[in-house]
C-alpha cells in the first residue's frame, strides 16, 4: 500500500499542494482529478521520487521512502507524451527499462514477448515507433512502464493527447489492462469522463488540497460543496439562504419546506447553493407543497440524440433542462424539481 500523509510544495513562493494525504491500496485503480495547476502532475513526481516535497511523507508498505531516490523505489510512470524512443523499434522500447536493471537479455526476450502478446501487438515487434497511430504508441507506452513489473504505476495524462474519439475507444481497453495487472495505480486527468469511467476511487484536488474522495457513484451523487458540482458540470447552481420561517429562498422562488438534503448546520441568512440537476426536472405544476416550482420562458431548445437540451431563464437567471418533449424559443413553461431531487450544497 502506497500512504501520502501531509504533503506540501510551494512554486515561487505560491503554495501548490496543501497538505495531501491519501492512499492507494493493492489492485486498486486512483484517479487524481483536478483542473490545470491543481497540484496533480507535481504529487506524481513526488512520489516518484523526481521531486522533493517541503514536508511530508511517503510510505510504502509501512516504510518510509521519502528520501529514496526514484531509481530505488520501483515504481513506473507513463507520460502523457508517452516518452517512447523515436529511434528505437516497438520490442526495444518495451525492453528498455529491463535492460537499464540488468535483467537477463532470456529473461528480457520472453518478457517482451509477452507483453506484445497481451496489447495484441506482436507483428509490431520491429516496427518503429515513429509508424504507429497514437493508440498503438499508447498500447507500447502502457507495456514499458509494466515490463519491469513495477510495486506501483503511475500515469499522467496517458490519454490526453488523443483525439475524443480515440480516447473513448481506448478508455475501456485501458481500464481493463490496468485492473488485470492487479497494480496499485494512480492515474492523473483533468477529464471528468476519463476518471469517471476508469476509476475505482476519485480524489478531487482544488488548489492543491484534496476537496473530496469516493467512488465515482458517491461523488456524483453526493458532490462535497458547490465547487465540486460546478466542476463536474452535475447541473444548475443557484445561490440560496435559509430565511426566518425556515423556508429556502432563492432569486428564482422559495421552498415551502426546508428539503431533507439541506444541513441542520445552515442558520438563518447563512449563504449556499441549491443543485439543480437537468435531468430531474418536470414539466407542469408539481402535485405536492415542497417542491421548488417556476414559470420560465425558454430561451433555447438543441436536440442531443435521445433528449432535448433546454435552457430557459426566469428573473435573469439562465437554467438547463432535459427533456423529451421540445419547445419553441419563447414559450412560458412550468418547471419543478421535486424535494428529494433538490441537494443543498455549501459554498
Amino acid at each position: 500500500m502506497l500512504t501520502v500523509k501531509e504533503i506540501y510544495k510551494e512554486y515561487d513562493a505560491l503554495p501548490l499542494l496543501n497538505g495531501l494525504s491519501f492512499e492507494v491500496a493493492q489492485g486498486e485503480l486512483v484517479c487524481l482529478l483536478g483542473s490545470s495547476g491543481s497540484g496533480k502532475s507535481t504529487m506524481l513526481r513526488i512520489i516518484a521520487g523526481l521531486e522533493e516535497p517541503a514536508s511530508g511523507r511517503i510510505f510504502w508498505n509501512g516504510q518510509d521512502i521519502t528520501q529514496l531516490p526514484a531509481h530505488q523505489r520501483g515504481f513506473g510512470l507513463m507520460f502523457q507524451d508517452y516518452a517512447l524512443f523515436p529511434h528505437k523499434s516497438v520490442a526495444e522500447n518495451i525492453a528498455f527499462g529491463l535492460r537499464m536493471a540488468h535483467t537477463p537479455k532470456e529473461e528480457i526476450d520472453q518478457i517482451v514477448r509477452q507483453s506484445l502478446e497481451s496489447i495484441r501487438m506482436l507483428s509490431f515487434s520491429d516496427r518503429p515507433v515513429t509508424e504507429l497511430s497514437g493508440g498503438e504508441q499508447q498500447r507500447v507506452a502502457l507495456a514499458r512502464a509494466l515490463a519491469p513489473d513495477p510495486r506501483l504505476l503511475m500515469l499522467d495524462e496517458p490519454l490526453g493527447a488523443l483525439d475524443h474519439n480515440l480516447r473513448t475507444e481506448l478508455i475501456n481497453e485501458l481500464r481493463q489492462r490496468l485492473h488485470a495487472s492487479q497494480k496499485p495505480v494512480i492515474y492523473v486527468t483533468h477529464d471528468q469522463e476519463e476518471a469517471f469511467a476508469l476509476a475505482d476511487r476519485l480524489l478531487l484536488l482544488h488548489e492543491g488540497r484534496l476537496i473530496q474522495e469516493g467512488s465515482p457513484e458517491e461523488v456524483f451523487r453526493r458532490p462535497a460543496n458547490a465547487w465540486v458540482a460546478s466542476f463536474l458540470g452535475l447541473g444548475n447552481l443557484i445561490p440560496a439562504a435559509r430565511a426566518k420561517n425556515g423556508q429556502i429562498e432563492t432569486e428564482i422562488g422559495t421552498l415551502a419546506l426546508p428539503t431533507s438534503s439541506c444541513p441542520e448546520t445552515l442558520h438563518q441568512g447563512e449563504q449556499f447553493s441549491l443543485l439543480l440537476r437537468p435531468e430531474d426536472a418536470q414539466l407542469g405544476l408539481p402535485a405536492q407543497e415542497n417542491a421548488l416550482s417556476i414559470q420560465a420562458q425558454v430561451l433555447d431548445c438543441i436536440f442531443f440524440r435521445d433528449y432535448f437540451r433546454i435552457e430557459v431563464t426566469i428573473k435573469d437567471q439562465s437554467l438547463i433542462i432535459y427533456s423529451q418533449q421540445a419547445f419553441q424559443p419563447g414559450k412560458e413553461i412550468f418547471v419543478h424539481w421535486s424535494e428529494e431531487d433538490i441537494l443543498c450544497l455549501p459554498n
